[in-house]
């Protein structure tokens, strides 16, 4: 058929956003969940697999490092086929994938199945095109910020999903009940995809690679950005591997199960949400990005380092949850302001390094807590941890000091 003979994909009118964006938000929400589900399983699932702490934490690092193949490729092709393909195959790939790592027998290819499932989950970048398509300007920044609700309520509901509904003590057909859950849920998404998703954008040329050598020069040129950089990279790092060492921390000093866990989650992923809807921006609005930046940081220094003082079950769900809140203060502005700093022409370059940056320190930085559980002993993560957030505040008072010269130049 000549190319002008064929018929162009129907496109979703911006009148039907609101049905599709309810399906939007839940593929967002499943691949979080299915992030999150292995947190509360992690030192019962490694220890079944006979893996120490180091390849515990690389369980949790895999999924991370898949997402970062999944969110350029996949983008890329919505743009070339369409976003409503790749969103049904892409959560039909993510189900089969749950199905596999629900029965692997060994470590190695627990690990080969969680990069595969991370690389098919990769769809949030979609799922905000998909969004913008369809979404009226005036009401695109209020629906995609939803994407950060539905993902802080994948992560309060995937542990829960994990630690209720595993049974460690079955061994390793204890677990697959809960992951076997988690691909039900990804399939159905993917069949309520072919009844109900309408595509919104027509099959053309893919957007480019991001230009990130361009994106390296300018952020490391610009003394702000540097800065706020460093800060992603060490925060986000840091509290990554304090979910990933938290089910071993409490298994070896409170014997907790996977329920425990499962259900301290519940509180984490509550507060992240309460945060982000109810403070974050009054936060903003009134002491500005920086401030709020370090504020948040200074939290997650406190809930880190008082974490093996206090060594309590009741402190220990309070203070996982304050790390929560000082994550969801700190890391959404340095983002916002990033995005204040840069020019239109390279918001794309620089907001893609920034996701590969953030990716990078959930992938590399786990591991090394990891090995730090493993030969200096249970507590020291926390301390690294609380190190590392500090040098983290250092910088920020320095992005401060940057930011209000900034802003008063742009008064004089």
């Amino acid at each position: 058929m000549p190319a002008e003979a064929r018929p162009t994909p129907r496109l979703a009118p911006p009148r039907l956003a609101k049905p599709r964006l309810a399906l939007i938000l839940v593929i967002v929400f499943i691949n979080f969940a299915g992030f999150s589900l292995i947190i509360p399983l992690l030192p019962f699932y490694g220890r079944d697999l006979h893996a120490g702490p180091v390849a515990i934490t690389l369980l949790f690092a895999a999924y991370s490092f898949g997402g970062i193949f999944g969110e350029i490729g996949w983008g890329r092709l919505s743009d070339r086929v369409g976003r409503r393909p790749v969103l049904i195959g892409a959560t039909a790939a993510t189900a089969l994938s749950y199905v596999a790592f629900a029965f692997v027998p060994n470590l190695a290819l627990a690990l080969v199945v969680r990069v595969v499932t991370g690389f098919f989950s990769g769809t949030v970048g979609v799922c905000q095109s998909y969004i913008a398509d369809v979404t009226p300007p005036e009401a695109r920044a209020r629906n995609i910020g939803l994407l950060g609700a539905a993902l802080n309520l994948g992560f309060a509901v995937g542990p829960a999903i994990g630690g209720l509904l595993a049974s460690p003590q079955a061994g390793l057909a204890g677990y697959r009940l809960p992951i076997l859950v988690s691909a039900a849920a990804a399939a159905a998404a993917s069949l309520w995809s072919v009844l109900v998703l309408v595509e919104s954008h027509p099959p053309g040329t893919a957007r480019a690679l991001p230009k990130w050598g361009e994106a390296m020069r300018l952020v490391a040129g610009h003394a702000l950005l540097a800065r706020l950089f460093a800060i992603a990279f060490i925060g986000i790092g840091a509290f990554a591997s304090m979910e990933a060492v938290f089910g071993l921390w409490t298994a070896r000093n409170f014997g907790w199960s996977t329920h425990a866990v499962g259900l301290t989650f519940i509180a984490v992923g509550c507060t992240g949400f309460a945060v982000q809807i109810a403070l974050i921006g009054r936060a903003t609005r009134r002491f500005g990005e920086a401030r709020v930046i370090v504020g948040g940081l200074c939290v997650l220094v406190l809930a880190m380092a008082l974490q093996p003082v206090l060594r309590n079950p009741v402190a220990a769900v309070v203070l996982m949850s304050a790390l929560m809140a000082g994550h969801s203060i700190a890391f959404p502005s340095a983002g916002a302001l990033i995005s204040r700093s840069i020019g239109g022409e390279v918001q794309g370059s620089v907001n893609g390094l920034l996701m590969a940056s953030n990716a990078l320190g959930r992938i590399a930085v786990p591991p090394l807590f990891g090995a730090i559980y493993a030969m200096a002993g249970q507590d020291w993560p926390y301390y690294a941890g609380a190190a590392l957030a500090l040098v983290a505040v250092a910088i920020g008072l320095q992005v401060v000091g940057l930011r209000d010269r900034e802003v008063k130049g742009a008064r004089a």
